[in-house]
Order: structure tokens, then sequence, then C-alpha cells
């Protein structure tokens, strides 16, 4: 909600001048019946009013809820220095818009290194019709965490279009690797869909190609910027799907030795191309192959160490079903009863920094 900064200010700081708790107890509960009541008086105008400034409703209520509760003056005084602060201070860092004297508003950024996200974002333009995407809230997540507003984020296999719809809606500029037309189509046509929604200015570009052979240092020069800020990388995982009959698709790699060093080949690339101190992540599981597990996730994992990359997270992320085995959970728990196995149901997401 936007609310008038000013006003809420100043009803905080003369409060800071009583010592009377029950006083003060009163008070609070007075400006949360405003703000519960969208009270013309701490209404906001417009973003382009610098008295105006856009908070969680929820955050703000909660805060002032924990001074009323606190015991002792001192605590009730210091909790209203703080709101005060949060109120009138901006404290971002280099990689990300997150006001940090605002920390708790953030509830929707995950920071534990389990995620378990039950069903995907299927808003706006977002559907889980093509074979391989991964879920929007992926992107949406690092997007949030590791870049700002305006930051350029490189997609190496962009699919349907995942990432570049996400950096349309958060003011993001984009660009996408993708080795077929007929995919790169699907992914104009999901984001141009998209932008009817979302109309923030942003730059988004398509490039057909293959990501692990292509000049990125020509495209930078294209795009007149020096270097990405955030690179997301999804590839297939090996031979699991295949994505099409193109040799040059990753899918069809016609050995792990193969994968991994076209992998590695392409991670060196992004390391060049992405600005120092800034995030990369990398999407990507494991698979069977005659009856052994292949740990194909630490395998590429261990091509970006070797490329310079510092590893700084491992996120597993659960999945019930996927594309392939939708309404096969009982087969594929006799296949595992019967094989000695355990069924896939997560996968990994490497995050690394230059």
């Amino acid at each position: 909600m936007l609310i008038q900064r000013t006003f809420i200010v100043d009803f905080l700081t003369a409060l800071l001048k009583s010592d009377d708790i029950n006083l003060i107890r009163l008070e609070i509960n007075k400006l949360k019946e405003l703000i519960n009541n969208n009270e013309f008086a701490i209404m906001g105008t417009n973003l382009d009013d610098p008295d105006s400034i856009d908070i969680s409703i929820n955050y703000l209520i909660d805060e002032l809820s924990q001074i009323h509760d606190t015991k002792t003056i001192e605590r009730i005084k210091y909790y209203i220095n703080r709101l005060i602060k949060a109120l009138t201070v901006v404290k971002t860092t280099k990689i990300n818009d997150i006001n940090l004297a605002r920390w708790k508003e953030y509830e929707e950024i995950i920071t534990d290194s389990l995620w378990m996200i039950d069903r995907r974002d299927s808003s706006g333009a977002h559907n889980a019709g093509y074979w391989g995407n991964f879920i929007p809230q992926i992107p949406h997540q690092f997007l949030k965490r590791y870049t700002k507003k305006g930051d350029w984020v490189l997609d190496t296999f962009l699919g349907s279009g995942t990432t570049l719809i996400e950096c349309q809606r958060l003011g993001r500029n984009g660009v996408g690797i993708e080795l077929q037309q007929s995919v790169a189509d699907l992914a104009q046509a999901n984001i141009q869909r998209d932008n009817d929604i979302f109309t923030i200015p942003v730059k988004t570009e398509i490039v057909i190609g293959n990501s692990i052979e292509l000049d990125y240092l020509t495209l930078l020069r294209k795009l007149e910027i020096e270097s990405f800020q955030f690179v997301i990388l999804h590839p297939p995982y090996w031979d699991i799907i295949k994505f099409s009959d193109d040799p040059e698709d990753l899918s069809n790699a016609n050995s792990k030795e193969v994968f991994l060093s076209k992998m590695g080949t392409l991670a060196g690339k992004v390391f060049e191309v992405l600005e120092r101190d800034r995030y990369c992540a990398l999407v990507i599981g494991d698979k069977y192959s005659s009856g052994e597990w292949i740990p194909l996730g630490f395998l590429t994992m261990q091509e970006f160490l070797n490329r310079g990359f510092t590893l700084k997270s491992i996120i597993i992320k659960n999945f019930d079903e996927t594309k392939g085995k939708i309404n096969q959970k009982e087969l594929w728990r006799y296949r595992a009863l019967a094989g000695g196995f355990y069924v896939f149901k997560h996968e990994y997401i490497f995050l690394f920094k230059k």
C-alpha cells in the first residue's frame, strides 16, 4: 500500500516524548485502525511523490503490534525508533533492490536451501506446455535476490521464455539464447503476450544460435553493454529428454564426457561476460543410465568450479510430478521397489559467484 511517510513518522516521533506505556499503546492502536481502514490522512498519492512510500500493510501492522505488545518503555522506544528508521532509510547492496532496513517485509524471498514449491506459477503467459521448462519461481527468486531494476540478465537456454517473462515483470533487461527457431518463436509469442499485461519498459532480446558456440563479446557490443549482471542456465539434463534432432543440441551429446566438456566450455564463456562479484545459477538434475545413478548435477558443478567460479550455495528443489510422470506415481513406485532405486523428486540449483 502507499502511505504518507511524513504523517506516520511524525506520529511515531511524537510518541517517543511520552513515558506512559498505556498512552503509547492507545495511540498505536489508533494508528493501526487508520491503516486498516485506509484513512485518507495516511494514504500516499503516487510513487513519484517523494513523501509516498510503498510498503506491505502486513509488515507495517506487525511492527506496530510488536510495539504495542512490548512490556517495557525502553523496548517500546527501541521498536519505535527501528520503525522510523525503516520508513526513512533505504539500505540496499550492489546486487539487489532489497531494502535491508525493512528486511522483514520480504517474506516471499526464500533463504533456505530446500525449496518446497507446491505448484508452478501459471499467471499471464507462464504455462507448462513446453516439455522441460522450469518453474517461473526459480528465476523470480534469483532476479529479486541478485539483480536490480535495469540490470542485464542472460539465459543461455531460453526455452519457452520463462526467464525473460520474469525479467519483463520485474524491470530487468533480458537476453535469451535458443538453438531452435520454433522454440524461439514460442518464447517470443509468450513474452509478447505477457507484455500485454505487464508493461514495465525493459529491453528483451532473443538470439537464435548455439549458446556454446556463440561469440558473447560480439553480443555485448551489439547490446552496447559491458557485461551481464546475472546468468541463469537450465540446460538439458543430458539425454533424459530429447529436445530435437539437431546434433548441436546438448540432449544429443553421445556421451557424458561430451556433455560435460560442452558445459565446461559454456561455463568459461559466461564467466568472461559476467560482471565481477555478480552471480550465476545452474539448474540441473541427475539421471539413471544402465541401472547406475549418474551424478550429473555435481559433475556439471565441477566444470563451473574449474572455470573460476566460486560456489555459494547448493539448493535442492523438490518436484512431485514431471510431464513424463504425470499420473504414474504408482508405476514409478513399483519400478523403484523392483529395481532397488529411489525415484527422482528433486533437482539441484547451484549458485556461483564470479
